[in-house]
């Protein structure tokens, strides 16, 4: 066997070797998880954009109408588009041209709902697969999202609750480190009904609650496998009814306050003169010319 021959067949070995590898790193199904809810929150965001602007569009020629929801809209639309049109209406008059663009327009609208309603199907079964006990404490799609913002399953599961908590904020977090702003309390987790619906004074003890437990969640979805979210759930609603009903702990005095406070008892004596006119008053001795000003400390 030549040399060049012994090359190739190393360089074959070499590629195979790497194909396996990176075909074991991609097998697990959290990465197409991750892609799922990172195209479902961007459909999302097209989608509202897509619903505002079919609305203004609807409104030049049927200002008289109004929709209680997208797929409603769509759906009058598309129906419109295909010569359907009220005759009761007092907008513009369409023409052809116009029924086709805006029945396209319609159509993409619709489409995209239904990708985000088979989006959500898949959410919701990948979730159940990977994270039964964490999808049990929050949701599909905040489990699947807290998946996205560590990028593993393995780096999810070892996090502490106090990143688990700010997942989703980094920006604030730097923006805190940075230039000294108040730091985040919550990132992904303020999605929850029970963070965004409790008071401001307990939003922050409460998202610390759920991250305790959903670290907790996460480490038996990714190792043990057990489902205990049952258990979870029971001491979380404790924890929350507790911190809800405890009094709420007056903020304590910042030090702006305490100056401007203190300014109002104490004011610091005016010196007139300074203390060229107190050296002057000690030594009149009418020398003419000025002394130095004396350093510091004698």
């Amino acid at each position: 066997m030549t040399r060049e021959e012994r090359f190739e067949e190393l360089r074959q070995k070499m590629l195979k070797s790497a194909r396996e590898g990176i075909k074991e790193a991609y097998s697990s199904e959290e990465y197409a998880l991750i892609q799922a809810i990172n195209a479902y929150l961007e459909i999302n965001k097209s989608y509202n954009l897509t619903y505002e602007r079919l609305t203004e569009w609807a409104g030049i020629y049927f200002p008289d109408k109004r929709f209680t929801n997208s797929r409603t809209l769509a759906d009058f639309a598309l129906s419109v588009a295909q010569g359907d049109e009220a005759k009761s209406s007092m907008g513009r008059t369409m023409n052809d041209d116009e029924k086709k663009s805006f029945g396209a327009f319609a159509e993409m609208s619709k489409n995209m709902d239904q990708t985000m309603k088979s989006l959500e199907l898949y959410l919701k079964a990948a979730t159940e697969r990977l994270l039964p006990n964490t999808t049990y404490l929050t949701d599909e799609k905040i489990a699947a999202e807290l998946l996205s913002k560590a990028g593993s399953m393995d780096r999810l599961a070892t996090m502490p609750a106090s990143t688990v908590q700010l997942l989703g904020a980094e920006k604030s977090l730097f923006k805190h480190l940075k230039f000294h702003s108040k730091p985040p309390k919550y990132g992904v987790i303020f999605k929850l009904t029970a963070v965004n619906s409790a008071s401001r004074e307990t939003r922050g003890r409460i998202a610390r609650v759920y991250a305790t437990k959903i670290t907790i969640a996460l480490k038996a979805d990714h190792y043990t496998h057990k489902f205990i979210a049952k258990e979870l759930k029971e001491d979380l609603e404790k924890a929350v009814a507790l911190i809800k009903s405890a009094p709420v702990k007056e903020k304590p005095q910042q030090k702006s306050d305490r100056w401007q406070k203190g300014q109002q008892t104490f004011s610091r004596p005016e010196r007139k003169g300074g203390w060229r006119g107190d050296y002057k008053k000690q030594h009149s001795s009418g020398r003419p010319n000025r002394p130095d000003r004396p350093r510091r400390g004698k």
